[in-house]
């Protein structure tokens, strides 16, 4: 019932077209109360849940941002366009037919713009850009038609994107650490019950209100200005939460996201429980817009009358920064399957951004070192991975524990199995071939990554290369564990 309102809502508007706000926090996991996360306040978020629609199963395409924003602003996987490594050094125009969502709602008649949320403050510095982050060239000035979505014409509709920049490390390091609320944080079993883990997590999760307290101030301008009965809000975040085992990798913690939507037509109060990626969100738009889905989209639109069910989704990881890796994942209803392409390496393989900005990072080896992981959270940290990982995600829900060697899943391993590699050949995934020659070569990007850490431990420790223990002696300071 719900989504045939939806549909008789743009039908009967197609001439008034719909304003559309995204509001995107940056590496966040569904930790809002209203998905049942304990610990955190949101209430704004649990009144946009309340007040409208909240998916369960969305997931991004990437674990990781700049693939993942390249991939939804287009409506199409970040393979298929080879757009795939994050951080693109060298980016290029997008090649024919690809167009930003963006530009196809300017075309239409939208009003385009991009900013921080309001009054957004980082690190004693006000945030005056929006991110973008895409791995193409793109030009703000002409992408976007300003930063204020009041400044349109009368009676233009406009999409609107807010950007927040929380939870992306680094997290503040509150000033006191509530006692209760540290206990109460509940770790993942492949992580270590740390004083140092707990305090990280709960560092994130104050970072999570602080989202929260920025879609107030969103909700609160479109009120003031008369238009938040008129206007689709989605909230959602570009990735997973950016913990050791979450932001990089296709799992569960790296790719399940929060999505959220409010707005006409959308009915209060509704869960929605089949799969849907990010890249179902451009089209999605377009077609509330009246606007025709170009062929090369590979979202579907969720939106419309007839909701686009599918039996899986799927999902890429390729360079991050410094670490090369290839990997694959296919999601369906009840099982996730993950395809290692270079199982040589560790999952502690070198990420100079996570040895510098995850206190996790160091702990980890520590405490692997003193014998101080259980045997599961030591499995984590071999030296190799298995080419195939399947998880049963109707016993194990947070897809943790790789049952690919039981006889008994033998029959639905192959099925997700075909179904991957199919994806991987019809779409021809770029991934292939590794990074676009126009990036420069893999040892340059690394050394000059590999500086740039080294001048943040040499400022932290005046130590460009220190060990493990120092690091982690060092986090365990900034974390107030030590004086």
């Amino acid at each position: 019932m719900t989504r045939l309102l939806l549909f008789l809502f743009v039908a009967l508007t197609a001439t008034a077209q719909p304003n559309v706000v995204w509001i995107i926090a940056d590496d966040m996991s569904p930790d809002i109360a209203a998905y049942g996360a304990k610990g955190v306040k949101t209430p704004h978020l649990d009144r946009l849940a309340a007040e409208g629609r909240r998916y369960t199963r969305a997931y991004s395409t990437a674990p990781v941002c700049s693939s993942s924003r390249s991939a939804f602003i287009l409506g199409c996987y970040q393979t298929t366009t080879g757009l795939h490594p994050h951080d693109a050094e060298n980016p290029q125009p997008l090649p024919a037919p690809y167009v930003p969502l963006p530009t196809l709602l300017q075309k239409a008649g939208y009003f385009v713009t991009n900013a921080p949320a309001p009054d957004t403050i980082r690190s004693g510095k006000k945030i005056t850009k929006g991110k973008t982050h895409y791995n193409f060239a793109h030009d703000a000035k002409t992408l976007f038609d300003g930063d204020d979505w009041r400044k349109r014409k009368q009676g233009q509709p406009f999409f609107a994107q807010f950007q927040v920049s929380e939870p992306h490390r680094p997290f503040p390091v509150p000033e006191t650490f509530d006692e209760a609320a540290l206990e109460a944080v509940e770790l993942p079993p492949n992580y270590p019950d740390h004083p140092l883990t707990r305090r990280d997590w709960y560092a994130y999760q104050r970072s999570v209100e602080v989202v929260d307290a920025r879609v107030g101030r969103i909700v609160q301008q479109l009120e003031s200005e008369g238009v938040l009965e008129n206007t689709i809000v989605m909230f959602f975040a570009d990735h997973g939460r950016a913990m050791p085992w979450g932001k990089q990798w296709l799992s569960v913690e790296g790719l399940h996201v929060p999505l959220i939507m409010r707005g006409p037509g959308i009915g209060k109060n509704s869960v929605e429980s089949r799969l849907v990626s990010l890249i179902d969100l451009a089209p999605s738009i377009l077609a509330l817009a009246g606007q025709k889905v170009p062929e090369w989209m590979e979202g579907r639109d969720v939106l419309g009358a007839v909701f686009p069910e599918r039996d899986c989704l799927f999902a890429a990881r390729d360079r991050c920064g410094d670490a090369m890796d290839r990997i694959r994942a296919v999601i369906s209803e009840d099982a996730w399957l993950v395809r290692n392409l270079q199982p040589q390496l560790s999952r502690l393989n070198w990420s100079s951004y996570k040895e510098e900005q995850y206190p996790g990072m160091p702990l980890l080896r520590v405490l692997n070192a003193e014998n101080k992981l259980d045997t599961f959270q030591a499995s984590w940290l071999a030296p190799t991975r298995p080419e195939i990982e399947f998880f049963d995600l109707k016993t194990d829900p947070q897809g943790l524990h790789n049952v690919a060697a039981d006889p008994a899943q033998k029959s639905r391993l192959e099925a997700l199995r075909a179904r991957l590699d199919d994806w991987i050949a019809t779409t021809h995934d770029h991934g292939a071939v590794g990074d676009p020659a126009t990036e420069p070569p893999l040892a340059q990007i690394q050394k000059d990554k590999r500086q740039t850490y080294q001048k943040v431990w040499q400022k932290r420790l005046q130590k460009p290369e220190p060990t493990d223990a120092e690091r982690m002696a060092w986090w365990m300071k900034e974390y107030r564990l030590q004086p």
